[in-house]
């Protein structure tokens, strides 16, 4: 008995292991066991922005209602709007100002509009201080105006 359980045991095995196997689907091309290379799609940008020799790309300048005085605005000018800013981060050419206030947080990005020049602010981002839920950006900008 116990040598018909050990055959029926060893009969067994390359059926479970048949059931484990993948299948391959067929391509057309026969299998070379290899796992083929993932494939790279380059999509161009549906809008490009100018590029200058040296490589300065200019950015593109948000245009909200109601953030009219800090769009445009430089470094200083914010900091007399808001005060001082709780971060001042500086990566290449670009500057990222955050204020904060009780209701809301501020992320003001500046760049330069051309080469050389003072980064200006070109884009806002806000949200709430509890929870960072976003926030009307404008609204926000009113709240923390000194």
């Amino acid at each position: 008995m116990r040598n018909s359980r050990n055959f029926l045991a060893l009969a067994l095995v390359p059926l479970i292991a048949a059931c484990a196997t993948p299948i391959p689907q067929s391509s057309g091309q026969p299998s070379t066991g290899r796992t083929p290379p993932p494939r790279t799609v380059t999509v161009p940008p549906t809008n490009p922005r100018p590029v200058t020799r040296d490589g300065f790309i200019a950015p593109r300048v948000m245009a909200v209602a109601g953030l009219e005085f800090v769009i445009g605005s430089r470094a200083s000018q914010l900091e007399q709007i808001f005060g001082p800013a709780r971060l001042d981060v500086l990566e290449g050419d670009a500057r990222k100002l955050q204020f904060v206030g009780e209701q809301c947080v501020l992320d003001v990005y500046l760049y330069p509009l051309r080469p050389g020049a003072e980064p200006t602010a070109t884009y806002v981002d806000a949200r709430r201080s509890s929870d960072a839920l976003d926030v009307d950006r404008a609204a926000c900008a009113k709240a923390l105006r000194r």
